[in-house]
């Protein structure tokens, strides 16, 4: 350094204007409100200017840029000291700030001393200057913007329907309609999707995979309460990014809630139903400094009441006739919890752990009155008979979720990596006792016979996924990923029967008893490439799987085993922006649907007489290409509309079918469910979709799905099932009343169709007492049947802390499921049913917690904290 008469100059060491001066300039400071609260999460840029060589101008470019600390304070080290730098604030709620940082270098008092030669006075000398490139902006005080706040509050209420080109996300908690129930009666009001009385889902008239979270469960519908979801993405077409199992009528992902708001918040809930059953629920988020700490715990009672008949006719040597009235009572209850923690270990590292609970208890009792009626030649024999089970069941599931995300400086580059363990394991024993009665029913009773059941099993899934995103430019990204699945299943059974009906000389049934286990493995890695041309975007994928399965019938000591080394499955998706905010997408999959053990195991199941079941073990995955063209246009005032045109065609289509053989028990001609490998099965349709705020009191969703089916079983020796066109609507009606008041109606409708294929749809099976429940997909249709259910709700106290609502389900008692099995020369069937028709539910809801401007987030993020798995071509 030189000191010339006093005066300090760092441009006479570093010529050039500066060019050469280290940057040695630090500027800090802090963001509190109008009260003194630190403001976290605001965003603080710094820009500097920079001369443009092309404009030949002067323009102002970013130089630093953070978010405010949960304290409030922001710190930029290593800044230029020459020059005028800009800093911007902004933080939503507040009003921006602007101000200009210049650095000025403080002289000593009386001025430089001269001649200075000692390094150490010369740095004494200098502590006064240095301390002007250390700039402490002090505490910054940020207005409340009143119009913007308007607009969050605004923007802050999430819409019911969420409409993307490749899936709509369904916001579960505008659904007043759901509260105190479980995720049945969610994907009720979910359009595309169909729930039948037995609770299987169905997309498109063929059944979805359902994960949780995006990732698999053991869980089922009515398992999962409906305040624990916040949302439910709905994607008929899957890309090579997702799972290829499953087959072709798509993805069904359920979102659990998880809050991550500064602070804490939470509700309580607590409702109860006209069937007497009681529900209750806690929630409760607290986020402080870079901990995120989440609890949630459910009570959910069942007292469902089921009613309905069978009639059935069949084309054996013999051939019998069966009629029953049937009327089941269920009593039982589960809970649910969860515990979740996130670390925001950086502003770009965030770790998860998230831990679940759920235990159930139910007693199921079944009640059938039978006539069967034996036609020999000349003579009937009909025998009158009353059938009473009662079943025991309880389950325990647990579910451990870790998940990684770590953001690169680039923007949109990113890696996840994430272990899901699920297990759940389950007891349930039966008590099934027939009395045949002399001779009408209600006479003296002839004869018992009982059948008794002792059952447990497990399931466990274990998945392993890493994902990387790779940005090139702003349209232009790779991702890529590597995903491990692993399940293992339990099951041990065992039946005995007294024919004496004392209870005293149970014996074994060893052809009605079973024991076996496997273990299912998929391995997977996929590759997609996305990119635009002006407003042509194209995404190409390409995912490969590999799989396996061993499976072991212990008593038989028989062991299966399969494996598929390497499959391949293109995706291809093709979008066009066009004007007026309307967009066009044509996209390819192929996907497929291995055949599970329970399908494969070459075992007879006599543990229900009237519903005998075997798999079978040369059945051949099936394979489903895909083609959808969707449009989707944008109108203002919240309103969208998506329409789609579909064809899916599967091969060696794996469906249920109704076969002949001899029962080894009476050695009887009798018939068998199991399963074939059907030629193909194809389904053309349209599907439509629109959002529509009508006024600002009024909103309204409407779902339509047109499309025609059919089944070619011409290898199985049966004439195929003419092509059926079918149609399936769907409508939900908010209304926003005065006085606080909400009101919801939901209404759908379901023409005539096939059988879904590859469901347990149409089976009504499941343990003893079986209700003749033989059917088949390929060989039998489902009768029209519609619904409407409405729910009112008033929001009360400060800030409408406070809601009760009260709902009613099948209005009309309409909801019946009519389902009709044939097979020429074996059966015919008609099988109906309907499930706690006029159900009233009555609910109350308490929120809190701590709501401030400055909580709100600076980015749009789903429940799990990281952007939405799937953003589409962009």
């Amino acid at each position: 350094m030189m000191f010339l008469g006093g005066a300090f100059s760092l441009k006479a060491q570093f010529p050039g204007g500066g060019k050469g001066v280290p940057n040695m300039g630090h500027v800090y400071g802090k963001l509190v409100d109008s009260s003194g609260r630190p403001i976290s999460a605001a965003t603080v840029l710094l820009l500097h200017n920079k001369y443009d060589s092309v404009t030949k101008k002067t323009k102002q470019v970013l130089l630093k840029g953070l978010t405010t600390t949960a304290k409030g304070e922001f710190s930029f080290e290593d800044l230029p000291i020459f020059g005028a730098l800009k800093l911007k604030i902004s933080a939503t709620g507040y009003k921006p700030i602007e101000q200009t940082v210049l650095f000025q270098m403080k002289m000593p008092a009386g001025g430089m001393p001269k001649n200075v030669t000692d390094p150490a006075q010369a740095a004494n000398a200098m502590s006064g200057t240095i301390n002007g490139f250390d700039k402490d902006l002090g505490n910054i005080k940020m207005s409340i913007d009143e119009a913007q706040l308007q607009s969050v509050t605004v923007t802050a209420t999430k819409s019911t329907l969420k409409m993307d080109i490749d899936k709509k996300v369904y916001n579960v908690e505008k659904d007043l309609v759901n509260a105190g129930g479980t995720a049945m009666d969610v994907m009720k009001n979910v359009p595309s999707v169909n729930v039948d009385i037995d609770g299987n889902l169905t997309l498109r008239n063929a059944p979805p995979i359902l994960y949780i979270d995006g990732r698999p469960t053991t869980l089922t519908l009515d398992q999962i309460p409906a305040d624990a979801i916040e949302s439910v993405e709905v994607i008929t077409n899957p890309s090579a990014k997702y799972d290829a199992s499953g087959g072709g009528a798509g993805i069904v992902n359920i979102i659990l809630k998880k809050n991550r708001k500064t602070g804490y918040n939470g509700n309580v809930r607590a409702g109860v139903d006209s069937h007497g059953a009681l529900n209750g629920g806690l929630n409760f988020n607290l986020r402080q400094d870079k901990f995120n700490f989440t609890a949630n715990g459910f009570y959910n009672q069942n007292r469902a009441v089921t009613e309905g008949s069978v009639n059935r006719y069949n084309y054996t040597d013999t051939p019998t006739s069966i009629y029953q009235t049937l009327n089941n009572k269920n009593k039982g209850a589960f809970a649910f919890g969860s515990l979740g923690l996130d670390y925001f270990m950086t502003n770009r590292t965030t770790f998860s752990l998230t831990g679940i609970h759920v235990h159930g208890e139910f007693e199921p009792n079944q009640f059938l009155n039978i006539t069967n009626n034996i036609f020999i030649p000349g003579d009937t024999e009909t025998i009158y008979s009353q059938r009473l089970v009662n079943t025991q069941r309880v389950f325990d599931a647990n579910g451990v979720q870790f998940a990684f995300k770590h953001l690169f400086p680039k923007e949109g580059e990113n890696i996840t990596a994430d272990l899901n363990y699920f297990s759940g394991k389950n007891n349930n024993n039966s008590l099934t006792t027939t009395d045949y009665f002399d001779g009408q029913p209600g006479s003296d009773i002839g004869g018992s016979q009982l059948q008794k059941v002792d059952g447990s099993g497990t399931n466990k899934f274990l998945t392993i996924q890493t994902d990387y995103v790779h940005p090139f430019n702003a349209k232009t990204k790779l991702e890529a990923g590597l995903r491990m699945n692993t399940q293992h299943l339990e099951s041990n059974t065992l039946t005995f029967y007294d024919s004496t009906g004392s209870g005293n000389n149970f014996y074994p049934v060893p052809l009605a008893s079973t024991n076996y286990n496997n273990t299912n493995n998929v391995y997977a890695a996929y590759a997609s490439f996305t990119s635009a041309i002006k407003d042509f975007g194209y995404q190409a994928g390409l995912r490969v799987e590999s799989s396996n399965y061993t499976g072991e019938l212990v008593n038989e000591k028989m062991n299966f085993s399969n494996s598929y080394p390497i499959s391949l499955f293109p995706s291809l998706f093709l979008s066009q922006k066009l004007g007026n905010k309307q967009e066009l997408q044509i996209s390819y999959t192929r996907r497929i649907n291995r055949p599970n053990f329970f399908q494969l195991i070459p075992f007879t199941d006599y543990s229900d007489s009237l519903n005998i079941t075997r798999g079978n073990p040369n059945l051949l995955p099936e394979f489903t290409n895909s083609l959808e063209l969707s449009y989707l246009k944008t109108y203002t005032g919240n309103n969208t509309f998506l329409a789609s045109v579909y064809y899916k065609k599967t091969d060696q289509l794996i469906t249920r079918f109704v076969d002949s053989f001899t029962n080894a028990i009476s050695g009887k001609p009798d018939l068998v469910n199991t399963w074939v490998n059907a030629n193909y099965s194809q389904t053309v349709g349209a599907e439509f979709t629109a959002v529509n705020t009508i006024t600002k009191w009024w909103d309204l969703t409407t779902n339509v799905n047109i499309y025609n089916s059919y089944i070619n079983t011409t290898s199985l020796g049966t004439t195929s099932q003419p092509a059926m066109w079918s149609w399936f609507g769907k409508i939900n009606a908010n209304f926003k009343l005065p006085w606080k008041l909400k009101m919801q109606v939901t209404g759908f409708y379901q023409s005539k169709s096939n059988l879904p294929v590859n469901s347990t749809a149409g089976t009504q099976g499941g343990g003893p007492g079986g209700n003749a429940g033989v059917s088949s997909a390929s060989q039998g249709y489902i009768a029209s049947f519609w619904a409407v259910d409405a729910a009112l709700s008033k929001s009360f106290l400060k800030n409408d802390a406070a809601s009760v609502s009260v709902s009613i389900a099948d209005i009309f008692r309409s909801r019946w499921s009519d389902q009709y099995s044939v097979q020429e020369g074996l059966f015919n069937q008609q099988y109906d049913r309907i499930r706690d028709p006029q159900l009233v539910k009555v609910n109350f809801t308490y929120r809190f917690g701590k709501m401030d401007v400055s909580l709100f987030k600076r980015k749009n993020m789903n429940t799990s904290g990281s952007q939405d798995a799937m953003q589409g071509i962009q």
